[in-house]
């Protein structure tokens, strides 16, 4: 049986224990005698001692932790004690604690990963009259197993486990495979090995003094994001997420995709985009061996998909365009410059060039992006989808940026909430150089980026519910803005075309 030992002592009821214990005759001070452990205990203030040891390593509980709590030896011939160790670290004391019969002794820091195994599971007392050595299960406790650092490393890399407890460790199999040779770090948080050739189970048993922790190789895909979600024939496409390795199949809308990339760890699986035309609209499904992730929202929206589209520069009901200074209603054959590998953009779209004849904004200054022109009144979600959490809804756009862009936060805002709740936009932020985009993206920003304002815009507290945004009916209007937050002039200006605004479901 193993415990834990988790009682608080004070010094005080020891000092009365010290005086309650029969007191030792003055001619065994100094006594020659070699030290004699009888027992073991832990002190509690009520009802009586725990009697952690009798010196039988067969029938003794195994205790784990103790580290800073104080024990009471008892014996014979302790009062003249020298040095005691436990699992051969020596620990502090004070021979004011002592009598012939008894010694009172803080438990040392004791750690597993470096100590003489030989001595584990030791109490050794030493006086001038010798020493003696007693069994005394004290150990580390249990092993556990929570994570690996990567299920996909190739045969002979460097693979750790994570856990804790993860010392005196007498055997490990990985995947059903036995691993001779492995190594635990100094505060046994984790076990270091190499990827072997076959694993043929899921299995992972790690057997340590202690016990065993046993745990599965688990890989279940996860899907984060689409760099971008209306691709041309050519594009090049890439789905990031998790464990994302072992694929099996890929669904991107309508399409079949066969023939892929995956990314190292699992992070991205990359392909070329199918003929637009050639596919319909739906979520992404990427199906591997440990299982399938699926996306909520659609790709390929850009053929008629008119559920939460907010703008697509397209003369119709969902226009979105709002004729401002800064703003240019045009297409690829004006600005092929915004059409890249990673995406292209065959219909119309509005090119920023904020601002044109000054490339820099000054401190504090903004520019206005007037959007939101609609006939059908900007339907952003259903009414019945209010009560949503807004972290399940998100507002998504396609944006090139054909010129580095560093400085200056494009800001979002609803003419409902107007300057009350906004949402930030400032990618520049990840880039030494500035921000800049191969062709064409989608930014996804989910609902409860939209915030409250601190000490800038944007940079406080999260809406609550989607009416904080929309009002009651779930529809309305919406605008963006540059504006430069800083103390002087932007280093450049904001060179950009966005198109296929919309706000779609992400949970």
């Amino acid at each position: 049986m193993k415990k834990k030992l988790d009682i608080r002592l004070y010094l005080l009821p020891l000092f009365l224990m010290v005086a309650l214990l029969p007191a030792c005759k003055k001619n065994n001070e100094g006594s020659s005698n070699p030290p004699v452990i009888t027992s073991v205990r832990m002190y509690h203030a009520s009802p009586k001692d725990t009697l952690m040891s009798t010196g039988n390593a067969k029938t003794d509980p195994t205790w784990s932790g103790g580290t800073g709590q104080y024990v009471v030896i008892i014996g014979q011939h302790l009062k003249s004690t020298t040095r005691i160790e436990f699992d051969g670290v020596p620990a502090s004391f004070d021979p004011i604690f002592f009598a012939d019969n008894s010694a009172i002794v803080r438990i040392p820091q004791i750690t597993f990963s470096t100590i003489d195994t030989s001595k584990l599971y030791t109490l050794k007392v030493t006086t001038p009259g010798g020493s003696t050595t007693f069994s005394f299960k004290l150990g580390p406790a249990a092993p556990v197993v929570w994570g690996i650092s990567d299920v996909f490393a190739n045969p002979g890399d460097s693979v750790y486990l994570f856990g804790a407890n993860l010392v005196l460790v007498q055997h490990l199999v990985y995947g059903g495979t036995n691993i001779p040779k492995f190594s635990t770090n100094l505060h046994g948080d984790s076990l270091g090995f190499l990827m072997p050739a076959l694993t043929p189970t899921k299995l992972i048993s790690v057997t340590t003094k202690s016990g065993t922790a046993l745990d599965t190789i688990n890989a279940k895909p996860g899907i984060t994001g689409i760099s971008y979600v209306n691709p041309k024939l050519g594009d090049s496409v890439y789905v990031y997420g998790t464990y994302l390795k072992t694929i099996k199949s890929i669904s991107f809308g309508g399409a079949t995709i066969t023939n892929f990339t995956e990314g190292p760890r699992g992070a991205y699986v990359k392909f070329v985009a199918p003929d637009e035309n050639s596919y319909s609209s739906g979520p992404v499904t990427i199906v591997t061996s440990y299982g399938t992730a699926s996306t909520v929202n659609k790709v390929n929206t850009q053929n008629n998909d008119k559920v939460g589209l907010l703008g697509d520069m397209e003369w119709g009901d969902n226009f979105g365009f709002g004729w401002a200074q800064f703003e240019r209603l045009t297409g690829e054959w004006e600005y092929p410059q915004f059409n890249g590998s990673m995406g292209k953009d065959h219909s119309q779209m509005m090119v920023i060039d904020c601002p044109r004849d000054n490339p820099v904004l000054a401190a504090g200054a903004k520019q206005d992006i007037t959007l939101g022109n609609s006939n059908t009144g900007n339907h952003w979600l259903p009414v019945a989808n209010l009560t949503d959490p807004p972290s399940n809804w998100a507002f998504q756009f396609d944006i090139s940026v054909a010129k580095p862009w560093k400085g200056g936060t494009l800001l979002i805002k609803t003419r409902f909430a107007g300057d009350t709740y906004v949402a930030r936009y400032e990618p520049w932020k990840n880039s030494k150089v500035g921000f800049e985009t191969r062709g064409w993206e989608t930014v996804t920003i989910p609902l409860s980026a939209f915030k409250s304002t601190v000490n800038q815009l944007g940079d406080g507290v999260s809406i609550t519910q989607i009416s904080d945004l929309l009002g009651p009916t779930g529809a309305g209007p919406y605008d963006m803005y540059l504006e430069n937050f800083g103390t002087s002039s932007i280093v450049t200006g904001f060179y950009a075309a966005i198109d296929n605004i919309r706000c779609v479901k992400i949970k």
